[in-house]
């Protein structure tokens, strides 16, 4: 990032007094601190400058006497268009009639004029630091902190030790690290392993599901809107590049952005730099991109659905996790960590498995990789009644080793009859392969509706939840 850039990602404070020297000494004295510094002398200007520029804090004066604007009423204003900012109020000092009134209306703390230089430098200091509290629990709010809010990479296998050698070798570097693997084989885990062992690990980590997000809002989603910058753009909301500066910004499923918007994560990547939709100005950022894919990029690449330029910006440091059945060692580790964790969540105590649940879980392969093992003992746990989790509370397809897979259906036995829902679920399997995750495809193939097929797909726990393919995406579109 170039010196200007870095200056551009300083704090930034807004000086809204009608005495000119009075800004120029605030104004000084912030520069001084390392802020970036506006000045306004009334209301307008004020949202004026607001609307252009990335603020923090605004310095407010209670009385503009030039304009004869009542600082209140601008308080609430900015409050009702820029809620994330925060706003000090500077007023004669003694005159706190409107002080209940004004912190009902969202403002941080008065600051009684004459002041001394040091104290206003605090105040803004602690108002820097309830604005940077705020966007973390927005990161809270829009559920980047995932179920198992945990870095540390569960597994006693060589391949999961060997991600595990180059997290920590590459963790305190800058650069951007492409996660390559099958769907649940706990890429994001790896992700916050990356955050936490690197330099920006007391920032925020923010998690963006490229696929989980509709096409016309994921640029909005990742670099956020100006209000009125779209029909619902009710007010300005920052994206999760500004959510995650000085911190990590994870990108699931990479391969499913549009090209269109790969572009622009492109130049942010070189950069430092964006634009919010409707905006006029850049906002610099300081974050470390980590981005995750299961599919194979290179291939995209070939194929024209990615950009060839942004895969080598992404894939600096590539880590492939391994499917889970690929680390038999790992199996059991990992059940009996999940098994701790929902005994702690739900008060129950069931201690480890059956002998005969531990040779099920083992024998099985796990096409659905760690997220489908962490349900499977979800689901044990809450069917079981023993002391110990029983193998009659795994799931049939855990249980029976000859139901039908990804090699075709078993020949026809005696013995064995299959119900028909393993025969329904075995099909959708088969068709979502043949199309390559194409539901459309799919659903005509097997002589359904487009919805009963995603019903299904729900019902049978054949998709993680929350991915979209790009039919999906055109559906939420159209509607």
């Amino acid at each position: 990032m170039s010196d200007e850039a870095k200056r551009a990602a300083h704090p930034g404070v807004l000086v809204v007094d009608d005495e000119k020297s009075l800004r120029f000494t605030l104004s000084e004295a912030m520069s001084d601190e390392g802020y970036r510094t506006y000045e306004a002398p009334d209301g307008a200007q004020a949202l004026g400058q607001l609307r252009e520029n990335s603020v923090d804090v605004v310095l407010l004066d209670m009385k503009l006497k030039e304009s004869g604007e009542d600082g209140l009423v601008l308080l609430r204003q900015i409050k009702k268009e820029f809620p994330e900012v925060e706003v000090v109020m500077m007023t004669a000092y003694g005159k706190f009639d409107h002080a209940v009134e004004a912190t009902k209306a969202g403002c941080y703390q008065f600051v009684g004029k004459p002041f001394q230089l040091d104290h206003i430098k605090m105040v803004v200091q602690g108002a820097l630091k309830n604005a940077a509290l705020a966007r973390e629990v927005e990161v809270l709010r829009r559920g980047a902190q995932g179920r198992f809010p945990t870095d540390r990479v569960i597994g006693e296998s060589p391949a999961i030790r060997q991600v595990l050698d180059t997290v920590d070798k590459v963790a305190r570097s800058r650069a951007t690290v492409l996660l390559r693997g099958e769907t649940g084989t706990g890429k994001e885990v790896i992700a916050r392993a990356l955050h936490q062992r690197s330099d920006v690990a007391g920032g925020p980590f923010v998690t963006l599901n490229c696929c989980a997000v509709p096409e016309n809002l994921l640029e909005s989603q990742l670099f956020g809107h100006e209000k009125g910058a779209f029909t619902d753009a009710k007010a300005r909301k920052k994206g999760d590049f500004e959510l995650a500066h000085q911190g990590t910004l994870f990108l699931d499923e990479i391969g499913d952005m549009a090209m269109g918007l790969q572009s622009k994560l492109l130049r942010v990547l070189e950069t430092g730099g964006f634009r919010r939709l409707g905006g006029t100005g850049d906002i610099a950022v300081d974050v470390r991109v980590v981005a995750a894919t299961n599919k194979d990029l290179k291939k995209e690449v070939a194929e024209g659905r990615f950009r060839e330029d942004l895969y080598y910006r992404l894939a600096v440091v590539p880590i492939t996790i391994p499917p889970l059945r690929e680390r038999p060692e790992d199996i059991l580790v990992l059940a009996r960590h999940f098994l701790d964790h929902l005994n702690r969540e739900m008060g129950r105590s069931v201690a480890g498995f059956t002998p005969e649940a531990e040779e099920a879980l083992l024998a099985y392969r796990w096409p659905g990789n760690v997220r489908e093992l962490r349900n499977v003992v979800e689901r044990g746990l809450l069917l079981n009644s023993g002391e110990r989790l029983e193998a009659s509370a795994l799931p049939l397809e855990v249980l029976d080793r000859e139901r039908p897979g990804a090699d075709g259906p078993p020949e026809p036995r005696e013995n064995v009859i299959w119900s028909l829902a393993d025969w329904e679920r075995y099909a959708i399997e088969v068709a979502l392969r043949r199309f390559d995750g194409n539901k459309t495809r799919a659903a005509e193939a097997l002589g359904v509706s487009r919805q009963t097929l995603r019903s299904k797909i729900r019902e049978y726990g054949l998709a993680p939840q929350g991915e979209e393919t790009r039919e999906n995406r055109a559906e939420a579109r159209r509607n």
